[in-house]
């Protein structure tokens, strides 16, 4: 359970400097635009929850607000940021880094944004990676392109070395853009600059297209991820009716948390089965996967079938454990093995199938953000400068129940999201496809 503790925020010290952002909304004759930093947001959203805690309203665990502050920790003429992109690519990096450098500059007036090439290890001599200056002219379009113009990589490198740069280049604020293996390399940057009694805030947005990151209602990138993922149903769909007893297989993202193919398969409707890596499934007996499958098809003439990449591992066998350079664990190709599984069991039953198998993983973590990602990667570069011109150090910015909030890095890495076998969102795809409860 989340307590008050866990919620609390670090700060590198007190903010005693009137924000530019105040002075200059003040000067359109604009309504004051700073959040009251004494009101907090409840972690909890229901009464019941909260009563099961026992204690005082005033006692309930909560989120420090995000937003603008009237007044900062850091001085913006003398302010140096950095800005690096870390693990894989998804929609919206771009956004991203152009949301972070226009407000830091235009509205806070901050003259000396670099970007670090190729995550982590752009922090790193020996790999010779210079750093970019970032300006508004820079970024001004890259919006419109997928990818992230830092570049990226996986893999840890030395924090040491990391806040050695951050000291050569005298980088008082850290953005790091990344999933939970970014924001755990961000902690021992954070253990490094606290030890060495440096004041360095470090901030981060949460990156994962698999929208798995708790405590936040959505990751960037997934919305556009979900709706590119639509078509592939809608094509495999397509191949499905056209061919005699035809199967569209489509594997989408999804490592341990199945929210892309939920919500891809109630956007287009198309798909008969959806398997995710939270509701374990048996494949074979009469209650299995693949009998259910084939008498689909005899029944209808066709199928489609949609799978998480995480889904049904412990059914994968070919490929012994082991991890990439992030520290990930390798996952056995699911889509793969159904492919051939498939076509086994309606060979031994005697029956024709044409399997159509689609994998558009790297296409769709490769294309620019739709327009609902851009506008809230906007938003999350605005929420981030905010957060680390006030002096707030090892946190990332999310929204939470259409607030945003800072949430600390500890916890946002102590869990991961995923969807509720019991929820309304899987009793959704059930009723949409029409799927057993179980296969067993």
């Amino acid at each position: 359970m989340v307590d008050r503790e866990d919620l609390a925020v670090r700060t590198l010290g007190p903010c005693r400097i009137d924000s530019p952002l105040a002075a200059r909304l003040r000067a359109r004759e604009t309504t004051q635009h700073s959040v009251v930093e004494e009101d907090r947001v409840l972690f909890d959203d229901t009464i019941a929850t909260a009563r099961a805690r026992g204690v005082p309203l005033e006692e309930l665990p909560s989120l420090e607000p995000g937003g603008p502050r009237k007044k900062i920790y850091f001085d913006p003429a003398k302010t140096r940021v950095g800005i690096v992109t870390c693990g894989g690519l998804c929609p919206g990096l771009n956004d991203v880094i152009r949301g972070l450098v226009l407000e830091l500059s235009r509205h806070y007036g901050v003259r000396r944004i670099v970007g670090f090439q190729r995550g982590f290890r752009g922090f790193i001599p020996s790999y010779g990676d210079d750093v970019i200056d970032l300006t508004p002219e820079v970024v001004m379009h890259i919006d419109d392109e997928g990818g992230t113009i830092l570049g990226t990589s996986r893999g840890q490198q030395d924090p040491e070395e990391i806040v050695d740069a951050l000291e050569r280049l005298n980088i008082n604020i850290l953005f790091v853009i990344g999933g939970d293996g970014t924001i755990r390399g961000a902690m021992d940057v954070v253990r490094v600059v606290s030890e060495r009694g440096l004041k360095v805030a470090v901030v981060g947005i949460p990156k994962t297209i698999d929208n798995d990151i708790p405590f936040i209602d959505q990751s960037f990138g997934f919305q556009t991820a979900m709706a590119e993922a639509t078509k592939s149903i809608q094509a495999a769909g397509v191949e499905a009716r056209s061919a005699p007893n035809g199967i569209g297989l489509v594997k989408l993202m999804g490592r341990h948390s199945g929210f892309i193919a939920c919500y891809a398969t109630l956007a287009k409707d198309d798909a008969d089965y959806v398997l995710i890596p939270e509701v374990p499934f048996a494949l074979k007996g009469d209650g299995g996967f693949l009998e259910h499958l084939r008498r689909r098809v005899a029944a209808l003439g066709h199928a489609v079938v949609v799978a998480a990449e995480g889904a049904g591992q412990e059914h994968v066998e070919e490929e012994a454990p082991g991890t990439d350079a992030s520290g990930n664990v390798r996952f056995g190709d699911i889509g793969r093995l159904l492919r051939r599984l498939v076509t086994e069991h309606f060979d031994a039953h005697g029956m024709e199938c044409n399997v159509r198998y689609f994998d558009p993983s790297y296409a769709i973590r490769s294309v620019p953000a739709n327009p609902f990602d851009s506008a809230y990667c906007l938003r999350l570069a605005h929420a981030a400068v905010h957060a680390a011109m006030a002096g707030r150090t090892e946190i990332i910015v999310g929204r939470r129940r259409r607030r945003f909030v800072h949430i600390p890095m500890p916890l946002a890495v102590s869990s991961r999201n995923h969807v509720d076998p019991q929820g309304d969102l899987w009793m959704s795809v059930l009723e949409a496809t029409g799927q057993p409860v179980r296969f067993e």
